[in-house]
This record gives C-alpha cells, structure tokens and sequence, in this order.
C-alpha cells in the first residue's frame, strides 16, 4: 500500500529533522522544505497527502503559504503550527481552510491521532469521490447519433427551466436516464430526485405513494407515511408510466397539479410542496385520451416540453459506442481481463432490431462477458450466447404485428428491416440484384442499407 505522504514546512532544521524522523518511525512518508516558496514548489510538484506548515517562516507568514496551496488545490490538507502565534492567527488560517492549528512544542500522541483522523478523512473523500464516478457512469447518455445529438441539445435546453417535461419513450430506451439529466441541469440538482413508476403499483396503493397517508387510512397503515411528492420536495419527481395511472388518481394529480397542495390518504389538511414533475410514458396518449384511459386536462399539464427518445433501432450507429461502454463498465465491475469484440461481431449486433433497446443490449453484454470464454468475441460467439441475433432477422408474418403495442411507423420500420435483411442475403451482398429484386433505385438502398446497419 502506498504511503501517506506528509511535507513538513518548517524553518527550523532540528524540528525538520526530528519530526521527519518521527513520522518515519510510524509509517509515513516525509518531504521537508524550510521555506515558504521552496514549500509550495514542493507541494505543486508532489502533491504531498498532508502539509504540516509553520506559521513563521523566513521569506513570508504561513497563512500566506496556506492561501497560495489553496488556489492550487483547494482539497488540500494542511495542518498549521506554531510557538509564538495568538488566537487572531489561528481563527485566520482556520478560516482559509487549515484543518487544524498545532501549539509547539508539538504533543506527539495527539499529533498521531490528527494525521490519523486526516488519513481517515482522505480515504472517505476518495470513496465518496469513486462512488458519485460510479453514480455518473450509471446514468450517462451514451450515443453521437444525429439523433442523439439532437436529444442532448434539447435536454441542456430545457433542463435549465422549471417546466414540466414528458418524455416519449420504448420501455428499454433511457426514459429515466433523461429525467437525471434533466434534474442534474436544473437549480434543483443538489434536493431529491424521487421516482415514481405507475404502472409497477396497484392502483388502489398509487395514491398512497405519491400523496402519503395517514396512520390507520387503511389496513396495514400503522404510521403516517410520505408520499413521492413530499419527499421531492425541494426537488424533482419522476412520474413513469403514467399512461397506466387510474382514472380517479388522474383526477387527483390534475388537483394537487393546479393547487401545488396535496392530501395524505386517510387525512383531511392539506400540505403543499415545491416540486418539478418529469413525466414519462410507452404510450401513446392521445390515442389514450381518445379511448377514454387518459385525461384531455391533465395530458395538457405534463405535456408542456415534450422529449421524444428514439429507439435503439433508429440509431444503430450508437451501436458500436454502446457496447464499448459496456464492455469497458462490466470488465471493470467483474474486475476480468481486457475483452474486445470483432467487426463482424459488431456488423451482426448491429443488425437486429433491439426491441428492449439499449436496456436488451447491456444485458446482452453482460452476458457475453460472463459466459463467453474468449478475450475476442467474434460472431460466432455471439450466435452461439445469443441465438435472437439471427431470429431477428426473420420476417414477422402480418399476424404477428397484430397487438404488440407498436406504433405503425415501429412496424412499418420493422418490416422493411427484415425485407431488405433477408433480400441482402439471399443475393450474397449483391446490392445490385437486391436494388432489382425490391424494385427500388441503388441510391435508396444504399441509404437504406446503412440506415439499418446491414451494411
């Protein structure tokens, strides 16, 4: 394990010397400089963990010496010492940031305990450092798409308002991610981000979680609870699904929408809340409104920034982007050798038609990463450990486009897919028997062809 590293700035050679030798004895590593200007050269070429800093020194004040490591690094660790200086000194270099401010002669045992309870501190930084990194990394929109592009542009837009957002979305395409970066753009971003997804809970127990309920509202109530909003406060809630909210509860929202107050199931006084509400659906909700499953009214309130998420398929150039973050994110987690895969892996990945888009494609790499026994993965592997790649290339008879929930342009967009797939290799890559067989011009095929991935 490396060794904490402590720079002692000092202008007395035997206290240098002494201490130096001290901190040796007990595991650290010690860099000495007997100047102000000599100490933070030192610290700007090093990056010691700790700096123990005389207040006195020959060329300027400590304080000084203090302020200047700080425009540096202002995560620094210093550690003031003094003989002669008085509580004004002290409450100035605690002030500019010194963690602690040292009397000498120094006690060594409360020294050791200090730099102890410093390393200690470090140590958490860098945790909770690696783990926000983590955090980050989790939520990141990945795709250079012109479609993607786009998306992010209109995200940073409008993540900078307070106006509510629904987003339109394929189950699998990123809805929540979106609403995270929406909320990390926004004012709101150090308050909650709370989720809500509506068509996870059964409709009797929805208001119960977005508007709390009271002890004894109803069997098993046996405390007052919060709801979402409540404990968004302050911040952002994120409604998904919200095609599959009841009727009554639609009602409800549209209230608590309009007055900015809400009821605790079971409870009679109102609370109100400051709360921006991201909304998300798989549905298509003026369709919805048309049969009746969704209010005109409320549709209106959430629908003020609209946000469209294309599917995976409609971007098959983010493909490659996709499983190398993946690949690079899973091979670090299983802590697994460097694992790369081929261009006819990839040609092959690209392909299919990701009906459980980006969310089907993760899943699918973990999984050639865990049971793949190779450093390359190349096509073959990818048939054998995922056999849909080649089953998505077949074409869907009219019957089975029939209740499966997608658009007609998601159909229309699939079938032409699997037609110009199974034409393409059925005439060997010939395109230009392909152009002749689907009756269309070499031009169109083309843009077809790299539309689709298929070449």
């Amino acid at each position: 394990m490396k060794k904490t590293l402590i720079l002692i700035i000092d202008d007395e050679p035997n206290i240098r010397s002494s201490l130096a030798g001290f901190l040796a004895d007990y595991g650290y590593a010690v860099n000495t400089e007997g100047t102000g200007t000599a100490g933070i050269h030192s610290y700007k070429k090093n990056r010691p963990d700790i700096v123990l800093l005389d207040v006195k020194l020959p060329d300027t004040d400590g304080v000084s010496v203090l302020k200047e490591i700080f425009l540096s690094d202002n995560s620094a660790k210093v550690i003031m010492m003094s003989g002669e200086a008085g509580i004004s000194t002290a409450v100035e270099a605690i002030h500019q940031g010194a963690l602690n401010f040292l009397e000498k002669p120094l006690n060594p045992d409360q020294l050791l305990v200090i730099l102890e309870d410093t390393v200690k501190r470090i140590r958490l930084e860098k945790r909770v450092m690696y783990l926000e990194q983590l955090v980050d990394s989790d939520y990141q929109i990945i795709g250079n798409s012109h479609a993607m592009l786009s998306l992010k542009d209109l995200i940073e837009k409008t993540g900078r308002s307070e106006s509510r957002v629904l987003i339109y979305g394929e189950n699998g395409s990123g809805k929540e991610l979106v609403a995270r970066a929406l909320h990390s753009l926004s004012s709101r971003k150090s308050e909650p981000f709370v989720s809500l997804n509506c068509a996870a809970i059964p409709d009797n127990l929805v208001e119960s979680e977005l508007f709390g309920h009271e002890k004894g509202a109803f069997t098993g109530a046996y405390q007052r609870k919060k709801g979402r909003i409540e404990e968004a406060d302050g911040g952002t809630l994120f409604l998904d699904e919200i095609g599959d909210m009841g009727l009554l509860t639609q009602a409800k929202m549209l209230r608590v929408l309009e007055t900015s107050q809400a009821v605790r199931v079971g409870g009679n006084k109102p609370y109100s809340f400051d709360v921006r509400i991201i909304s998300a659906t798989n549905k298509n909700l003026e369709q919805e409104i048309k049969k009746g499953s969704f209010r005109e009214d409320l549709f209106y309130r959430f629908n003020v920034v609209p946000i469209y998420i294309p599917p995976l398929r409609e971007r098959k150039d983010d493909i490659p982007l996709l499983l190398n973050y993946y690949m690079n994110k899973f091979g670090k987690s299983y802590g697994t050798k460097p694992v790369t895969i081929d261009e006819d892996a990839v040609s092959l990945l690209r392909g299919y038609c990701w009906p459980g888009n980006v969310r089907e494609l993760k899943n699918v790499v973990e999984r050639l990463l865990i049971l793949s026994d190779t450093e390359i993965i190349t096509a073959d592997v990818v048939k054998k450990l995922f056999p849909d790649v080649s089953a998505g290339s077949v074409v869907r008879s009219k019957e089975d486009y029939t209740g499966t929930g997608e658009s007609l342009k998601e159909m229309v967009s699939n079938f032409e897919y699997s037609i110009i797939k199974n034409t393409f290799e059925k005439y060997h890559g010939n395109v230009s028997k392909v152009a002749k067989a689907l009756q269309t011009d070499r031009a169109n095929l083309y843009r077809k062809l790299k539309s689709y991935g298929i070449k």
